[in-house]
């Protein structure tokens, strides 16, 4: 992972949560500060309550990173097949991109909520109504299975990583910097609230990652220039090496050193 990958992961992290974030996990945020965090408990309760919830939501990303970047292991990796992988993970960042800013209808069709299971009703409704100061952490993690086409542009990147712990490094760092925005999104209701500003980030989470995905497809292009370039070296070389033609062509005892050997 170079500089501008890891610019690009924060800076979409960063402007996505703010635009789209609030708007997926908001509501999940108000209910469960609502029913669940007394406005008797302490400054470091309540702290410690929303930090629990936000880190589960992290450690839920960070699993499913690993699970995808395993997953993008299992192909043999060489040039070629990278291209071929950076290539559809660049095309669907554009297409997110522009979904995000309102060209597509894309994610509307593969958002779909999966609060309407009724196993995630149980164990949502069961961790609503449990005391223990654990259920934040779980809360965190069931929110972070919603399906959210933020966490989709950054899975198609964790399978691009080819790696199981690079894929979960990759959607940790990206959890991590959506924080700051849930975190305080129950102090500065009014700031995040405000449509036009919603908007705003919306539009250059859509630039950031419309670029990246810009970025992902160069990377593919630059894989297969390598496979490509690498190729016809080695067809060079075995040229080369067969001065008399084919082996087969040689009968034993006929060639000589010089004439089908690799010498000159």
């Amino acid at each position: 992972m170079n500089s501008i990958e890891l610019t690009a992961i924060i800076s979409f992290a960063l402007l996505g949560s703010i635009g789209h974030c609030i708007g997926m996990c908001g509501g999940f945020i108000m209910t469960y500060t609502m029913a669940k965090v007394k406005p008797t408990d302490s400054k470091f309760a309540q702290t410690f309550y929303h930090l629990s919830y936000n880190f589960g939501r992290v450690a839920s990303y960070t699993f499913l990173g690993a699970l995808f970047g395993y997953f993008g292991s299992l192909w043999e990796v060489n040039p070629l097949v990278r291209s071929v992988m950076f290539t559809i993970a660049g095309v669907l960042m554009v297409v997110m991109g522009l979904s995000f800013a309102g060209k597509l209808k894309f994610l509307n069709s593969i958002e779909i909520p999966i609060s309407n299971y009724s196993w995630f009703k149980k164990m949502f409704l069961y961790q609503m109504n449990s005391g223990n100061k654990s259920s934040f952490f779980i809360l965190g993690m069931l929110n972070g299975l919603f399906p959210c086409g933020l966490v989709y542009t950054m899975l198609v990147t964790a399978t691009t990583t080819s790696s199981a712990f690079y894929g979960a490094l990759v959607m940790f760092i990206f959890g991590l910097f959506t924080i700051p925005t849930l975190f305080t999104f129950g102090f500065v209701v009014s700031l995040f609230s405000g449509q036009k500003f919603r908007a705003l980030m919306i539009q250059l989470a859509a630039l950031t990652v419309i670029i990246f995905g810009i970025w992902t497809i160069y990377k593919a292009y630059l894989q297969f220039d390598f496979w490509y370039n690498t190729n016809k070296e080695l067809e060079k070389v075995e040229t080369t090496q067969m001065k008399c033609g084919p082996a087969m062509k040689c009968e034993a005892g006929k060639c000589g050193m010089g004439k089908c050997g690799s010498e000159k």
